[in-house]
């Protein structure tokens, strides 16, 4: 079959190496020069005006994301080098939080929080009386509540401190807004799917060359034709397939995000029959429901590579911080929740990244807020913004019984992105398991 992938984020791309696999022949189309969706390279200069090679966001994998790792060893990503692993972290400048041991489940959380720094034994048999909880009920529960209703009864400490930048790591919500369906999910699939599935793994190498540049080399030397800078303008309902900007295909995902699927869909009304007008209506109202949630990422270079340790002297090192991730406390004018030390995953020493989720202000506000905190609570006294990203539609807000649109829109014509009908949140698993779910259903497979 003829298959037009358009738009080569990491969805399109799972896609696209699946319909190869399968013997179909794969054209992507990307309207970007640059590969990857919201999980791309950026290129741009550090303090001394050389090349520097960023993200457009700094990102989290885990180890349960089975479907993104598969994928990104079919197409020669030699995983352990390009990633850093390890355990469950949520810990602070203070070193107080959780940290969970390389110990299979149940052990590593029980093992981990027993050792928990800054929490009371009431703390501690609290978090693992409700996690016991959970599991007893399946990791179910109403789909109405949200992921503060599901935890109203943990102490005050755990919900600041535990709850909510888990929450907002995994969903990008609040968690008095987010769905505790959703979290509860995330957290079975991750912290009780088998050894290491709750692993951080944290990337030292650019977002591109991770999986969607080399997934691109590995298409190319496969046959399958690869157009960037190359945004689809229509898309028509013909006898036995669909045209793409004139060019007949048998069938077509639409890999881009949520808005342009729906441009797109409601371009080929005209073609489409009463009954087919009537589905694409209904996927496009689903789909434009959906409200989006940004997140910013602020790059700074630190002008000392030493941070006080707990002896109170300093260590020289190529390292900025202790360890490569550390927890921020947020507030009102401290908006970060996380902090990456870049020197830690092979990059320049002194490299921060802040990570804001739900960021609401401008670009010149949001540095210097970032730069306080950091003065405030990492003891950085120099502290240089490089870059600031700011993705304003970067996940759709995960909220208690959120309708999402399905992989299928017609005949033929399929949606791959995060946003679509799912388990999981907006994640790079998730956009990776639609794209997937998009060439099964082509092909003629089933999970």
């Amino acid at each position: 079959m003829r298959v037009a992938v358009v738009g080569a984020g990491w969805g399109g791309m799972a896609a696209a190496v699946a319909l190869t696999q399968a013997g179909h022949h794969v054209t992507v189309m990307e309207a970007a020069r640059t590969l990857g969706g919201r999980a791309r390279a950026l290129h741009t200069v550090d303090a001394a005006g050389q090349p520097l090679v960023l993200d457009n966001g700094q990102h989290i994998l885990i180890g349960a994301y089975t479907e993104t790792l598969r994928l990104m060893r079919t197409v020669g990503v030699d995983v352990p080098s390009a990633m850093l692993r390890l355990p469950l972290t949520l810990t602070y400048a203070d070193r107080s939080g959780l940290e969970l041991p390389d110990l299979p489940p149940p052990w590593d959380a029980l093992v981990g929080v027993a050792r928990a720094r800054g929490w009371s034994w009431t703390d501690k048999v609290a978090l693992l009386r409700t996690c016991a909880s959970w599991q007893l009920k399946g990791f179910r529960c109403d789909a109405r509540w949200s992921v503060a209703q599901l935890c109203e009864r943990l102490p005050q400490r755990l919900l600041q401190e535990f709850i909510e930048p888990l929450c907002v790591s995994a969903l990008n919500t609040p968690a008095h807004e987010a769905s505790a369906e959703v979290f509860l999910r995330v957290l079975r699939d991750s912290l009780f799917s088998g050894r290491g599935g709750s692993n951080l793994l944290l990337p030292r190498t650019d977002l591109g060359t991770l999986f969607p540049d080399t997934a691109a080399q590995w298409l190319q030397a496969r046959g399958a034709a690869l157009h960037s800078g190359q945004r689809v303008a229509g898309l028509a309902r013909t006898p036995d397939g669909w045209d793409v900007d004139g060019t007949h295909f048998d069938s077509v995902v639409l890999a881009t995000h949520s808005t342009e699927a729906a441009r797109l869909v409601q371009a080929a009304h005209g073609s489409l029959s009463h009954t087919e007008q009537g589905e694409a209506t209904e996927w496009i109202h689903v789909t434009q429901a959906l409200r989006f949630t940004s997140i910013g990422t602020v790059y700074a270079q630190a002008s000392a590579t030493s941070l006080p340790n707990g002896s109170g002297h300093t260590e020289e090192s190529r390292h900025t911080l202790n360890q490569a991730m550390l927890a921020l406390h947020p507030g009102p004018e401290q908006p970060a929740q996380f902090v990456f030390d870049r020197g830690h995953l092979g990059g320049a020493a002194g490299l921060l990244a802040f990570v804001v989720s739900v960021s609401e202000q401008d670009r010149a506000t949001l540095e210097d807020q970032v730069v306080r905190q950091a003065q405030e609570q990492l003891g950085l006294k120099t502290l240089r913004p490089l870059q600031s990203v700011v993705e304003k539609r970067a996940t759709f807000a995960c909220t208690p019984g959120l309708r999402r649109p399905g992989n299928r829109v017609l005949s033929g014509l399929w949606a791959a992105g995060d946003y679509t009908e799912g388990p999981y949140p907006a994640t790079l698993e998730g956009a990776i398991r639609s794209g997937l779910h998009a060439a099964q259903q082509i092909t003629g497979l089933r999970h």
